[in-house]
């Protein structure tokens, strides 16, 4: 091949703009932006507290991620499918008060207790889709109003206490939240398994079967995803039931971990689960989001609650750091949007 001036200029041309398409697409792909951030910031954490990444902070790290991200991707997929669940934080805290207050008072054992909930919880979330999709009632109002029968409901069984410590032995306990391997200072917990099994699950739901098309197709155009034959209704009321099931799942997680059960956990969760989400590139509009891209954003904002607190800044900034990465990243996903209608 000879020298590159004697290349055509419309074929160096043609070159150079498959060039700048191929980088455009690569670093507009919405888990580039979180992925980098999270490498910096660990980078600048560990260098200014060398402990960021000792295998002790690391052990105590990860019991707690998978609690938020199993909410984390229900909420991803029904963002995707347009709609959001505000109620989330109310049912991961009321889930684990009722599994005590159902083993205390009645002496139900651990497990039938955890299946009457889950079915609870089942029907909390049909209940949000129901008023959703037949009343075309706002996800956001019905949701919030969810949420305080949810929350008032568990503060009423509870009389506002703390519950059960859990300090029981289950075969369902040991499968959310035993101990898998231990190895020094580093303990590894069956719900971090759980976790990643979980958002495996719904990463090849989203993007590898007819019924993740259409939760996109539901949140991208609704008009046209009932026109082309989707059930609309039935994908939303599904969607809302797996995010409260979910919710109930982590709820019960944190309750058996942390060996003590209050009304008020999860408050404010619902907030940071969709902050999550937004980072790791779904659209709070619906018709695009990545489960791969929630687990990044779940790791980044646990990693900067943890980083901050270990270099020395006060753990009540870290809803500045949030806020500010949201709208960075919603200004850069903003820019590439545009970049891409420029080159098309």
């Amino acid at each position: 091949m000879g020298p590159v001036s004697d290349v055509p200029a419309e074929q160096r041309e043609g070159v150079g703009i498959a060039i700048r398409r191929t980088w455009l697409k690569l670093v507009s792909a919405p888990e580039i932006a979180p992925l980098a951030l999270l490498l910096v910031l660990s980078a600048v954490f560990q260098r200014t507290n060398p402990a960021f990444l000792s295998t002790l902070n690391i052990s105590n790290f990860l019991q707690y991620v998978p609690e938020l991200g199993i909410v984390a991707l229900g909420m991803t997929l029904l963002l995707v499918g347009g709609e959001l669940d505000l109620s989330v934080g109310a049912v991961f805290g009321f889930a684990p008060v009722i599994v005590a207050v159902l083993v205390d008072q009645t002496g139900l054992r651990f497990e039938v207790a955890f299946a009457i909930v889950i079915a609870i919880c089942a029907l909390i979330g049909f209940a949000n889709g129901q008023l959703v999709t037949r009343f075309r009632m706002s996800s956001f109002i019905v949701t919030i109003g969810m949420m305080m029968i949810v929350r008032g409901t568990a503060l009423y069984v509870s009389d506002g206490f703390p519950q059960s410590t859990f300090n029981t032995v289950s075969p369902i306990k040991t499968l959310l939240i035993g101990r898998i391997a231990h190895v020094g200072d580093f303990t590894l917990l069956s719900s971090l398994i759980w976790y990643l099994g979980l958002a495996a699950l719904a990463h090849t739901l989203l993007t590898n079967t007819r019924f993740g098309n259409w939760i996109m197709a539901t949140g991208g155009n609704l008009e046209a995803a009932k026109a082309r034959g989707v059930a609309t209704d039935r994908v939303k009321i599904v969607l809302f039931v797996v995010s409260s099931v979910l919710a109930c799942v982590a709820g019960t997680m944190n309750g058996l971990r942390v060996l003590a059960v209050f009304a008020i956990a999860g408050t404010g969760q619902e907030l940071e689960v969709i902050a999550m989400t937004v980072i790791g590139g779904t659209l709070l509009g619906g018709g695009r989001g990545t489960i791969v891209g929630t687990v990044i954003g779940v790791l980044l904002l646990r990693v900067i609650r943890n980083g901050i607190i270990m270099v020395g800044v006060p753990g009540l900034a870290y809803n500045i750091f949030i806020g500010a990465i949201i709208i960075g990243q919603m200004v850069i996903h903003s820019v590439i949007t545009r970049r891409q209608v420029g080159e098309s």
